[in-house]
């Protein structure tokens, strides 16, 4: 007789039951199925640039990859080449000096750079900030490393920063690390030298370690800005990039972070123990696309601001304004009153017109009452989602 299956008997960790599968996770699923079901759903979902990068880093990939000797374990904290490239990169384009020996460490992505940084300053109990409205990722993470979250608010009135006279009312006291993310995802609101001021005073008085998310400041932003450059600033914050957005290289996975010596090597032993070094040919394309001149970065943004202006159209057509300064490759709207939720207008335009947007509600709920546009479509695709949707309302 065959023994009865107790797998049921199982429990998962705490930590799987404090977190819920990704929204995208969970939803491309069932635009999969629409899709599968023959009805062509266009998604203007998830930013995961359509735009290929630039030729030389191809052929860099193309060709180191060939050599026999370039297929083994790679060095934990990236080959130098990488480390120096994105040194040079942040010297020309924000005016930050880092030791590439010392204060850069290479990443298989920012998103893993959020987890590498949580389990080695954060224990179980300890505080972290989080923007609400917010990466979701940043919550998910610190859940899964038992700290408490304590949100901070994001708002509209305030331009989408923090109210550092809110912040200074809250218990710090037991606070270790705090979230931010300029230019803003999802809100495309953009730094200033003013707030990264603001934040590393803010950090050095209460000892709360600043960790600034910076992966959109080159996308529709004539001037990118790193809160590295900010005086002081590597004493108490992190900064993580990525070649995924201004390279046009997300399913690469080649991120960074950079700080003070003490800090990357922190991280660098819960890294080393987590995962290894990237396939070196990509490194090696990598260092060679931070080597893009302007004339790369004016290209890509003309491209983006002709299929930001189709979804303005877009936006008006569901009644929604949005705040025309906003940077990054997402536009954020503001839902009209008589709509019941962000999620309600979402699964509307959805399951009318088959065109898939982001409802804020999964950042916070602080976004409840806007949507997100993906610019990672091409114009004409664009163009038949706006007529799709016109046609519904």
């Amino acid at each position: 007789m065959q023994k009865e299956n107790k797998v049921f008997e199982i429990v998962p960790a705490n930590r799987v039951k404090n977190i819920q599968e990704y929204y995208f996770s969970k939803k491309l699923k069932e635009v999969a199925e629409m899709n599968k079901a023959g009805l062509d759903v266009i998604s203007l979902g998830i930013g995961s640039p359509d735009l290929p990068p630039s030729s030389t880093a191809i052929q860099t990939l193309c060709h180191d990859a060939q050599k026999d000797n370039a297929h083994g374990y790679q060095p934990y904290n990236g080959i130098p080449e990488l480390r120096e490239g994105f040194a040079a990169w942040y010297k020309k384009w924000y005016g930050v000096t880092l030791d590439p020996q010392k204060e850069i460490q290479p990443l298989i992505g920012s998103k893993e750079g959020i987890l590498h940084i949580s389990l080695a300053f954060l224990n179980p109990g300890d505080g972290v900030l989080v923007p609400n409205p917010g990466y979701p990722t940043y919550s998910s993470v610190s859940k899964l490393v038992d700290a408490n979250l304590i949100y901070y608010d994001l708002e509209e009135k305030n331009n989408w920063q923090p109210d550092f006279d809110a912040l200074e009312k809250m218990d710090l006291s037991k606070v270790k690390l705090m979230w931010t993310n300029y230019p803003n995802m999802p809100t495309g609101a953009n730094a200033t030298p003013e707030l990264y001021a603001k934040l590393v005073d803010f950090g050095k008085r209460h000892h709360i370690i600043i960790c600034n998310d910076n992966p959109y400041s080159f996308i529709l932003n004539e001037h990118p800005l790193s809160i590295l450059s900010t005086p002081g600033a590597k004493d108490i914050c992190i900064e993580l990039n990525s070649m995924s957005k201004a390279h046009n290289m997300p399913g690469w996975r080649i991120g960074m972070l950079a700080s003070n010596h003490q800090f990357v090597q922190w991280i660098l032993k819960v890294k080393s123990n987590i995962d290894s070094g990237q396939f070196r040919p990509m490194q090696r394309a990598a260092a060679e696309a931070l080597k893009a001149p302007e004339s790369w970065y004016a290209t890509m943004n003309e491209v983006y601001r002709s299929r930001r202006a189709i979804a303005g159209e877009i936006m008006h057509t569901l009644g929604c304004s949005f705040d025309e300064k906003q940077v990054g490759m997402f536009l954020w709207g503001r839902i009209p009153d008589n709509e019941r939720g962000s999620e309600d207008l979402a699964n509307k335009v959805l399951y009318n017109a088959h065109v898939f947007i982001t409802p804020g509600f999964i950042f916070g709920s602080n976004g409840e009452r806007y949507i997100r546009i993906s610019l990672c479509c091409k114009n004409d695709i664009l163009a038949e989602a706006l007529n799709r949707i016109k046609k519904i309302f």
